[in-house]
């Protein structure tokens, strides 16, 4: 059921990736809620990208929930309709392949995305991106963590063309959390 009303349909995405995650939690030290990394990414959307769509900002919401929970495209179409589920699709690893194999699509594939999978993208690595710098996994040396950083910009530079002010943030927190990192 796709709702006209925007904050409506904002907040059903919410309410059904806090559903499906709701058992998740992050692999940082304090093992925090799983569902405020999908808040998050379309937080930065909207704040730093400035991005008002509301069909990006719902895929951003839902952008984990065909990878990470038993959700299917056909709930994601029921729920959100086709352009929501579509976008989602695209940000989607396929987890059956091997961890290289995955990572190495995602670098391929990055140029090809739609403009609105592109945007989910960028704000998903800024979100990912600033836990490895502030919150990173406890078992996670600073090489890992900057091996880490170094995939998403490879993905990153597939990606820039469409969103400017969200590839510049990206720039910004990647070079922060270098520095960081190595210190």
């Amino acid at each position: 059921m796709k709702e006209q009303n925007p904050a409506a349909a904002l907040l059903s995405a919410i309410h059904f990736a806090a559903n499906k995650h709701r058992d998740q939690r992050r692999k940082d030290v304090d093992a925090s809620p799983y569902i405020n990394h999908p808040i998050e990414v379309a937080e930065i959307l909207a704040r730093v990208g400035g991005v008002s769509d509301v069909i990006t900002l719902q895929a951003a919401i839902l952008h984990d929930t065909l990878e990470d929970t038993e959700t299917t495209p056909a709930e994601l179409d029921a729920a959100f309709g086709v352009e929501v589920r579509q976008v989602v699709e695209e940000v989607t690893d396929d987890r059956q392949l091997p961890k290289p194999e995955r990572k190495q699509r995602q670098i391929e594939h990055a140029p090809h995305l739609s403009e609105r999978a592109k945007q989910v993208k960028i704000a998903d690595k800024i979100s990912n991106v600033r836990s490895v710098t502030e919150t990173p996994p406890t078992h996670w040396t600073p090489e890992r963590r900057l091996e880490y950083l170094d995939w998403t910009e490879k993905i990153i530079n597939g990606l820039r063309g469409d969103n400017p002010t969200l590839e510049a943030y990206y720039d910004q927190l990647l070079s922060a959390g270098r520095a960081k990192i190595k210190s």
